[in-house]
């Protein structure tokens, strides 16, 4: 193995969850987003020698979501359409093993429920949300990725955060869930 494929492999693929999670929710689509994933590590290796700084993560969801930006608009498809559902996107992953089922049906329930918030997310919004707060990244990090000054990236942030909570709220008073 050369030594250019070993740093990438080293560097690269351990962000290939996170790859995959920004292109499922960028596109609302599990094998739309392995398709992306696939082109944009590709694109990546390609492009390795010419990554330049210590943090491989932002660039290569800067690709990612070129990718899946190219994609959408050679698609005319829109970012604002319903996510599918699936059974098989979070099953019980976030319910004890031992809960009761009563437990377990509203745990997955409420997950559901915040993933369709998510989803009916303006994208600006949606995309620095899912990086911050399911990738963990940082500010800088994010707003390199984007390709956005880091104060539009706080200030999305923060009125993401607002808009999930107002709606998680509507949602639990019984109210509408519908996208204002």
């Amino acid at each position: 193995m050369d030594d250019r494929r070993r740093r990438f492999e080293t560097q690269a693929l351990p962000h290939l969850d996170a790859a995959y999670n920004l292109a499922r929710w960028l596109t609302r689509s599990s094998a739309e987003a392995d398709d992306i994933v696939q082109d944009a590590m590709l694109r990546a290796f390609r492009a390795f020698d010419t990554f330049r700084g210590n943090d491989v993560k932002p660039w290569l969801l800067a690709i990612v979501r070129n990718c899946c930006l190219t994609r959408l608009r050679d698609r005319r498809t829109k970012l604002d359409m319903p996510l599918p559902e699936t059974e098989s996107d979070h099953g019980d992953a976030f319910v004890a093993m031992d809960a009761d089922p009563e437990t377990v049906v509203a745990a997955a329930d409420e997950a559901r429920q915040l993933d369709r918030i998510i989803a009916e997310m303006p994208a600006e919004y949606r995309e620095v949300l899912v990086l911050r707060e399911m990738e963990d990244m940082s500010y800088r990090d994010i707003a390199a990725a984007t390709g956005a000054p880091i104060g539009t990236v706080m200030s999305r942030l923060a009125r993401a955060r607002a808009l999930l909570k107002d709606r998680w709220l509507a949602h639990a008073q019984g109210g509408s869930n519908g996208v204002s």
